[in-house]
């Protein structure tokens, strides 16, 4: 059987629909598309500069936005060095979020070879608490997300941006912020009924990292550490000492290290104290799905009970906030 040959304006047609189907798929899905098949707008891309940010960001976007952190869970995020990779990440962000208050030393230069991408700082309107002592005496403590009642200024920040960028998804931004800081705030309840039952003589927080200073105001706790911010300094003879004499002298009865940060020296004044070393805390990461802090609340409820555990000797009930 023989078949007859097609015409040139068949032809024609045919290599036109091709190279058309070509140049689409090499073209892509077009600006503010996705590539599925309904061709559904693309979700606005975000990306923060840590993990905790990157769950604070996800709980207000829920799934209408699609959050990324340029750090991993684990890392430490103060002298953090930026890969290649990260700037493409940023280049193609439709918006960054960035702790400020100077906890991202390595931001300025980073977001310099970035071009035509908003960034906003999340920790705006936070009353600073000033760094008193050592290389950052003056400076604003960065930590402000430990304490929940900042976080709920991060959340507000964040639920601004997201309308901003995002519009025609006010409405969910909206809500899920305000479902978000509700959940927050039993979380300061938590903390403030927990803390708070500390006795006088108890009520002390014995860092390495001076991380905990909103939480401590917050809460009327004494904040005593070995250093200021994490640098490579760490850990010295001198801070040791100091250390010792004030754990010593008010009888304080546990240190805690964080988690980002070698504890041999906290180790060495529970040594030398006699304190228990309480364990470690988290601050600026956090961990893996099946670790002990995966979201930020989590992380605020695990700090709690290792804190009063480590100070009391006993266990608190942090499942149900007070009312």
């Amino acid at each position: 059987m023989t078949y007859p040959h097609p015409s040139r304006r068949t032809l024609t047609v045919s290599a036109a629909l091709l190279f058309l189907l070509v140049a689409s798929s090499i073209a892509g899905p077009g600006p503010g598309r996705s590539a599925v098949a309904n061709d559904a707008p693309a979700k606005p891309k975000v990306l923060t500069t840590f993990t905790i940010l990157q769950d604070i960001a996800q709980n207000v976007g829920g799934d209408t936005v699609e959050v990324e952190s340029i750090t991993r869970p684990g890392a430490e995020i103060h002298d953090y060095e930026p890969a290649p990779d990260d700037i493409v990440k940023a280049q193609s962000a439709d918006l960054v979020l960035v702790n400020g208050l100077g906890l991202e030393r390595w931001f300025d230069k980073f977001f310099s070879q970035v071009k035509d991408v908003p960034s906003v700082v999340v920790s705006d309107g936070v009353d600073p608490i000033q760094i008193s002592g050592g290389t950052y005496d003056g400076k604003p403590n960065p930590h402000a997300w430990m304490s929940p009642r900042n976080g709920l200024i991060y959340v507000e920040n964040i639920r601004k941006a997201f309308v901003d960028l995002d519009p025609e998804n006010a409405e969910t931004y909206n809500a899920n912020a305000a479902a978000y800081s509700a959940e927050l705030m039993g979380i300061d309840t938590t903390l403030n009924r927990e803390l708070s039952a500390l006795p006088e003589h108890q009520r002390a927080l014995v860092t390495c990292e001076g991380a905990f200073s909103y939480l401590a105001r917050d809460f009327g706790l004494k904040e005593v550490y070995l250093w200021e911010i994490n640098a490579e300094s760490e850990g010295t003879p001198q801070q040791i000492a100091k250390v010792i004499d004030t754990v010593t002298a008010d009888h304080i009865p546990a240190v805690f290290c964080e988690s980002t940060v070698n504890a041999d020296a906290q180790h060495e004044v529970a040594s030398e104290t006699g304190a228990r070393f309480g364990g470690s805390l988290y601050v600026d990461s956090l961990t893996e799905a099946d670790g002990d802090a995966p979201t930020y609340l989590k992380l605020l409820e695990y700090d709690a009970v290792t804190i009063v555990t480590g100070l009391t000797g006993h266990a608190p009930d942090v499942s149900t906030p007070a009312t």
